[in-house]
């Protein structure tokens, strides 16, 4: 009887050009790209939700959501910085139609005289 064993644990054999083939076709970074937009989407999501937040809860969702948009650290890979340079959005320039927004939507409604 033949030994196979050691079969199973020899390296495969693989060409460098099929090694970098999954990069060249982008499916990694595609990926991270889409995870990335969804981060923000979510805290786009949460910033519009709770901007006018009245319970405990809500108003720290939007605390947490509104230190990761106005920070402006670069160290952490999903950092707001990092994420709308990758997507390829202006970062200031977003966070600013935020802010306006928020300025804007959590304005407290004018009283109306009765009579």
């Amino acid at each position: 009887m033949k030994d196979r064993s050691n079969g199973l644990f020899e390296p495969d054999a693989l060409l460098p050009s099929q090694f970098y083939a999954a990069f060249r076709a982008g499916s990694a970074i595609a990926g991270e790209k889409r995870l990335m937009l969804a981060v923000l989407e979510d805290a786009l999501d949460c910033y519009r939700k709770y901007a006018s937040a009245n319970d405990g809860q809500g108003l720290q969702l939007f605390r947490d959501v509104d230190v990761w948009i106005t920070s402006r650290d670069r160290r952490w890979y999903y950092s707001y910085e990092n994420i709308c340079d990758t997507l390829e959005i202006d970062a200031d320039y977003l966070r600013e139609g935020l802010t306006r927004w928020r300025d804007v939507a959590c304005e407290p409604e004018p009283v109306k005289a009765v009579g």
